[in-house]
This record gives C-alpha cells, sequence and structure tokens, in this order.
C-alpha cells in the first residue's frame, strides 16, 4: 500500500482556488491520501469545502487575526485525532500548526513564522519557536513516527537557494531572512534529532526551489529558495518511495511538494 501526502503554500486559498489547474493538479492530476495546506490566509467560513468531494475529514486552523497565516489538512482517512498547535509557543493565535494522528503515523503540518525582511522576529524564531517546535515532534515521536510538512522558511544548506553568496550571513551582514546562521542552526537541529530531510535523503545533490520571489522574474528565472520540506522520523526512510517538488505547478509563490510512502 502506498500513500501519497501533499502540501503546498497557497499564498491565500481564496486567490489560489481560483487560478487555473491548481484544483485539478490535487483533485484530478496527483489525488494524494492528504493534502496540507498553510498560509491559507482564510477563516473556516471563507474555505469552500465543497471543492474538494474526496476529502471528506478537513481541519482548518486558523489565525486570530483575519487574512493572516492559517494551515489546513484535507484527508481521505479519517484521523484517530487531531489537536491543534503545541506547548509552549511563542504565537499560539496565528494558527501555524495541526497535527493529525493515525494508525501508522502522527502527521504534522507548520507554517514556520518568517523572520521578517528587517529580521525583527529572527530571535523569536530561533530562541523560542524552534526549540518548542522540535520539543514538540520529539514528543509526538516517542508515540509514532511523525511525518511533519509545510514551509519552514529556512533554506538549510548552500544548494537549496540559487543565490548562496548574497544571502548568507557574513561579518558585515546580518544575512538575509530565510538564510540567516541562526535558522539554519535551527534546521539542523531537527535533523540532527533524528528527522530526515527526505527530499535531500533521496536526491542530495539535486537542485530544485519550491519558492521564488514575485519580483525580478525570479521564477521565469529560476531563482528560488527551497524552504518547504518533508521531514519524517529516522524509522520510516525504509518506506520513502520518493520525494516530489513539483516545480512546474503554478497558482502560489510557492510550489507544492509531496512524499509518497510505502
Amino acid at each position: 500500500m502506498y500513500m501519497k501526502i501533499i502540501s503546498w503554500n497557497v499564498n491565500g486559498f481564496r486567490a489560489w482556488n481560483q487560478k487555473p489547474g491548481t484544483l485539478d493538479f490535487l483533485n484530478v492530476d496527483e489525488q494524494p491520501d492528504i493534502f496540507c495546506l498553510q498560509e491559507t490566509k482564510a477563516q473556516p467560513e471563507q474555505i469552500d469545502t465543497t471543492l474538494f468531494p474526496d476529502y471528506p475529514h478537513i481541519y482548518l486552523h486558523s489565525a486570530e487575526k483575519k487574512g493572516y497565516s492559517s494551515t489546513a489538512i484535507f484527508s481521505k482517512h479519517k484521523p484517530l485525532k487531531v489537536w491543534y498547535g503545541m506547548n509552549n509557543s511563542p504565537i499560539d493565535n496565528e494558527g501555524r500548526i495541526i497535527n493529525a494522528e493515525f494508525e501508522t503515523f502522527i502527521l504534522v503540518t507548520v507554517y514556520t513564522p518568517n523572520a521578517k525582511p528587517d529580521l525583527a522576529r529572527l530571535e523569536l524564531r530561533h530562541d523560542s519557536w524552534d526549540t518548542a517546535f522540535l520539543k514538540h515532534l520529539k514528543k509526538l515521536k516517542k508515540k509514532k513516527p511523525v511525518v511533519v510538512c509545510g514551509d519552514f522558511n529556512v533554506a538549510h544548506t548552500e544548494i537549496d537557494l540559487a543565490r548562496p553568496e548574497n544571502n548568507k550571513t557574513t561579518e558585515k551582514k546580518p544575512g538575509s531572512p530565510g538564510f540567516t546562521d541562526k535558522e539554519r542552526i535551527g534546521m539542523a537541529n531537527f535533523l540532527n534529532a533524528g528527522f530526515i530531510d527526505s527530499y535531500r535523503y533521496l536526491y542530495p545533490e539535486k537542485i530544485q526551489y519550491t519558492w521564488w520571489s514575485y519580483r525580478a522574474n525570479a521564477r521565469a528565472n529560476n531563482v528560488g529558495w527551497r524552504i518547504d520540506y518533508f521531514l519524517t522520523s529516522q524509522q520510516l526512510t525504509p518506506h520513502i518511495q520518493d520525494a516530489i517538488i513539483y516545480d512546474t505547478v503554478l497558482g502560489s509563490d510557492h510550489c507544492p511538494v509531496g512524499i509518497i510512502l510505502k
């Protein structure tokens, strides 16, 4: 038996679902068992669940602030349990985490806070969010294997963005949001704790990106960043059949990413 899960930062559900091909990608082309959305920027009543007739189990976690952040899970299979957020979150009102327990694993979708262009949220993220989220995942991992997907808002290594030299931390500059030393250390801490970057596990040297700025024709020129991930518990690595970046699929400034588990 194979299970396909797709994750996509849609940068606004209401605009995204009206763009050509976005619904067909999920409902017709890929038909995943589960798909997770980040940055829906919508309250529950603003998400038309009838757009996905094959997904009866839908879980929405919206930010208190309207039009901001927010996540969703759509599943063909009913989870044993669903809950929202994590303990000791420095920002628990932004709808950033959904947890869904299934028979053989726990699925977590996350929309990690951006450090902001002026790095105003870098310390919050490094000192509080990444620490709390890693603790959360470790706790879940003690119960069942974990699959965590979403927008982590960090390119881990230099191969994960088109222009690392322009964005890295140096003595003269703190680095660009998404590629500061502190954010990269945060991702390294997840991997050092036994979580596997499924894409790099299968494709250690392949260059593909998942996000492109809307500025300067970045997507047309493929000046991108790989900031969307599927991480898994180490014991799931024998079951990873494929990890996919759908970088030709439009509809958002991010493209979808996926994993196939056996």
